[in-house]
């Protein structure tokens, strides 16, 4: 796996904010995502810290807080959640983990996850939230085990 475990759950839960965004919601909670996502609220809660640090995403506490972006999902591009989770290692560092590995002392694979690693940063750099969320409508696409992006909208647990 490219991404962490930690980086995944960032990225669906971004997803799922994004999905209810449109609905001109403020704050989000934290609870209805792990709940509709069906991942853990303490390990959620940690992940979404690290987005808001990152300044991507704001917290409000009290009955009606939750998190809520800082930016409206159309300016926020994978990449960005990337970053704030996992850092950008991914586009600099050997597949292989070999230190020191490049043109000069390459490892096996090196020119072609080169090649492959600039592709993923570009479309990584290039595809907002926006973007996903409106297709994983259009196509009722999956965002957990059980759930849709339809039933996410529709408030379904």
């Amino acid at each position: 796996m490219l991404l962490s475990k930690s980086c995944i759950y960032g990225i669906r839960a971004a997803l799922y904010i994004a999905a209810r965004h449109e609905e001109d919601r403020k704050f989000v909670p934290i609870r209805e995502v792990s709940d509709n996502l069906d991942l853990s609220f303490h390990f959620l809660t940690k992940i979404l810290q690290q987005l808001t640090t990152a300044d991507i995403l704001k917290s409000y506490k009290g009955p009606n807080g939750g998190v809520a972006f800082t930016r409206s999902p159309e300016q926020i591009k994978m990449i960005d959640i990337i970053g704030a989770i996992d850092g950008y290692k991914l586009f600099t560092e050997c597949i292989l983990g070999l230190p020191g590995c490049g043109d000069g002392k390459p490892c096996p694979i090196h020119d072609k996850w080169g090649e492959t690693r600039e592709t993923l940063k570009v479309l990584f750099e290039t595809t907002s939230l926006d973007e996903l969320v409106k297709k994983g409508i259009r196509l009722n696409l999956r965002l957990s085990d059980t759930h849709t992006m339809e039933d996410i909208l529709k408030g379904l647990k």
